[in-house]
């Protein structure tokens, strides 16, 4: 149902390029058959259009690593492992959570979107270029919120094209992409070392009583668990993380 969801927004910008695409290089999405006793006919599709469905299985891969989604579950795994569940938790619960809170998050960039080309493009007051281009300029605004300076920097040196953009927004995808995800996942795990240091202390301190207490053979992990637990519901900690995330991105 999430992934559903997540497709919908996304879906239409997709569909625009393929079929701007197909429409510039002349390949016809489907071709039918009448039937000799014309009481119907056979629909086919060429090879050309599979090859374009193809391209749709980058699309979550895609939409994924151009919203807050890397960071929140990197933040989750992390917490997890500090906690010393290793199944729980569960990877779907983590990946359900993140979705809906990066739902939560990207809401108004989804929504300036869907006013400004989305929309637009339905009423056929734009062409699926203008719509294109005109959704990119949200996702970009996003991006650009949570990319370090020098993480920006570095990417457009790599791709030799140092002076060549007066302001970022003329930063193109290719270049910011990869850039905001080296910005989250360092800011991810700025935020998992932070989560990391109070469970830590409690796994020492308990580590330490039982040393002095000569039970070595006992493991630390199996008492300090459940003084872990109950440390992070006293302080309600799924609330205290779940708002810090949110309010962590610049939208």
């Amino acid at each position: 149902m999430a992934v559903r969801i997540l497709r919908r927004w996304w879906i239409l910008p997709t569909l625009i390029i393929l079929s701007s695409w197909a429409s510039a290089n002349g390949i016809p999405a489907l071709s039918y058959t009448p039937d000799p006793t014309g009481t119907g006919g056979d629909y086919s599709v060429t090879i050309q259009i599979l090859a374009l469905m193809t391209a749709l299985t980058f699309l979550p891969a895609m939409l994924l690593m151009m919203t807050s989604f890397t960071r929140i579950i990197v933040v989750l795994a992390i917490l997890r492992q500090a906690i010393g569940l290793q199944q729980t938790p569960s990877n779907q619960i983590l990946i359900g959570l993140a979705l809906f809170l990066t739902f939560f998050i990207m809401a108004p960039v989804f929504d300036e979107i869907n006013v400004v080309a989305i929309q637009p493009y339905l009423a056929e007051e734009m062409t699926s270029l203008e719509a294109l281009n005109a959704a990119q300029d949200p996702a970009k605004r996003f991006m650009l919120g949570q990319i370090r300076q020098n993480d920006l920097d570095l990417f457009i040196r790599i791709a030799d094209r140092e002076g060549e953009f007066n302001e970022p927004m003329d930063v193109p995808l290719t270049i910011l992409m990869p850039a905001f995800v080296t910005s989250e996942l360092k800011t991810a795990f700025q935020i998992g070392f932070l989560i990391f240091i109070p469970f830590l202390i409690i796994d020492m301190v308990v580590a330490s009583l039982l040393m002095s207490m000569g039970m070595m053979m006992l493991s630390p992990i199996i008492i300090s668990l459940p003084f872990k637990i109950m440390m992070f519901v006293l302080v309600d900690g799924w609330a205290m993380l779940m708002g810090s995330l949110a309010s962590s991105f610049a939208v």
